[in-house]
């Protein structure tokens, strides 16, 4: 193995990454701009037609840096498993999604994982960047690996390294985001770290793969029960009249002990809402019953019928019932700068408005049609009188290219999760 790591500091080893999405490209990306040969490899022909065609798919990413590094030679993509037998390096950032059960759901690692094992040879390193419960990397990848008689620290090494993408992000990116990298074996943590070395400004290695599986769940489950937390205390401003985004405004004054977090709509993307989910899961496995994660987790799933509640209350001031009402909402994605609808409370929301008869439409510069949950949406533009037939606008996602100024003077009824119209004030905007 010290062939391959001085082939790392070299920048001669071949790397793959298997998963171009959100993750897996940003850091394809980078290995290719520290002057490595690197194969992006995805089951999906039209991401591979678009990097190969230097168009960018992901938010973060323009299509000149990927065409830069295709014109280079040092960036390529397939469909194809079998190139793996040529690569020295290969991260897999496949999707771990949860069951309707919320069990873990590792259909795409171990798919990814089975290519692998086709084709793994001597001198090579494979990492799993895909969220996951601790105990992954060595009870299901390692045996699927050494099943080819090879043996881990010895033939190939393996590694678990957390992605820590933050999707919209425009201060922390893969290069700058410290890395955090355990192996199997010391020798394996060592390769690893060398890798990640040549292109992430820090890299900050644990004992095992264990540890930097559950740094990952620890992070986000961190973040989920803090959001939990001031969604429930918006509940709790709720029924006693109190802005609770006042309260948080004031709290944040306090230079220590306090970090202040938002309430809003639910919770959406890939991470919060799924990842605590995967250590309960495992929690349970061992006889550890994690209550506090799990009520944070009801009460972030609450908030969706809440915000329809919310809706009701003020069309029922406006003397209106929701069956019939023409509610356009701002903002679909499950943030701001994303284009991603992925468990977006959004779809919630406008589920339940539609189960009540509710007439809607949306606007939202990165989400051009909705074709899930039964809907078949397009967006509008914002702006050209878009408010102006509509009986009440529903602000979930926060969006910078939204004049709110305009959407206080020109709607008739406003719900805002978001406080997005912080500054605005009439009887017809109604707060979270």
């Amino acid at each position: 193995m010290r062939e391959l790591t001085e082939k790392i500091r070299r920048r001669e080893a071949r790397c793959g990454v298997i998963g171009l999405g959100y993750v897996g490209l940003p850091l394809a990306l980078e290995f290719a701009r520290a002057g490595f040969r690197t194969t992006g490899i995805d089951v999906d022909r039209q991401k591979v037609e678009a990097i190969r065609a230097g168009r960018s798919y992901v938010v973060d990413l323009e299509g000149r840096e990927i065409a830069e590094q295709v014109e280079a030679g040092r960036l390529t993509a397939t469909d194809d498993f079998a190139v793996i037998r040529d690569l020295d390096t290969v991260n897999i950032c496949v999707p771990t999604p949860l069951r309707k059960t919320k069990d873990p759901d590792l259909t795409y690692v171990v798919a990814a994982v089975n290519e692998i094992g086709k084709y793994v040879r001597k001198g090579q390193l494979v990492i799993l960047e895909s969220t996951t419960y601790p105990g992954t990397t060595e009870e299901v990848v390692l045996p699927a690996l050494e099943a080819s008689g090879l043996r881990v620290g010895e033939d190939f090494c393996l590694a678990f390294s957390p992605e820590r993408i933050d999707p919209g992000n425009k201060q922390f990116t893969t290069r700058t985001i410290p890395k955090v990298v355990g192996g199997v074996t010391p020798r394996c943590t060592e390769v690893a770290a060398a890798l990640y070395a040549q292109c992430i400004e820090t890299v900050v290695p644990v004992s095992s793969t264990r540890v930097a599986e559950m740094v990952k769940l620890l992070e986000n489950t961190f973040r989920s029960v803090n959001i939990g937390l001031v969604n429930e205390i918006a509940l709790a401003c709720h029924a006693l009249g109190i802005d609770v985004w006042e309260v948080i405004e004031a709290a944040k004054s306090k230079p220590f002990g306090f970090m202040p977090f938002y309430p809003g709509p639910g919770l959406g993307g890939h991470c919060i809402p799924i990842d605590p989910f995967y250590l309960s899961w495992k929690a349970k496995m061992n006889g550890f019953e994690p209550r506090f994660i799990e009520l944070a987790g009801h009460v972030n799933e609450s908030m969706p019928r809440f915000v329809v509640e919310k809706v009701i209350d003020a069309l029922n001031r406006h003397s209106k019932s929701v069956r019939g009402s023409r509610i356009h909402i701002l903002g679909v994605a499950y943030k701001r700068g994303v284009n991603d609808l992925r468990e977006s409370p959004a779809l919630n929301v406008m589920k339940m408005l539609a189960d009540r008869g509710a007439i809607l439409s949306y606007s939202d510069p990165y989400i051009p049609a909705i074709r899930e949950e039964g809907f078949a949406l397009d967006a509008l533009p914002f702006g050209n009188g878009t408010l102006a037939d509509v009986d009440c606008v529903v602000v979930l996602t926060d969006h910078a290219e939204f004049d709110y100024a305009a959407v206080a003077r020109e709607a008739r009824l406003v719900v805002d999760t978001r406080n997005a119209l912080r500054g605005h004030t009439g009887d017809h905007i109604v707060r979270l």
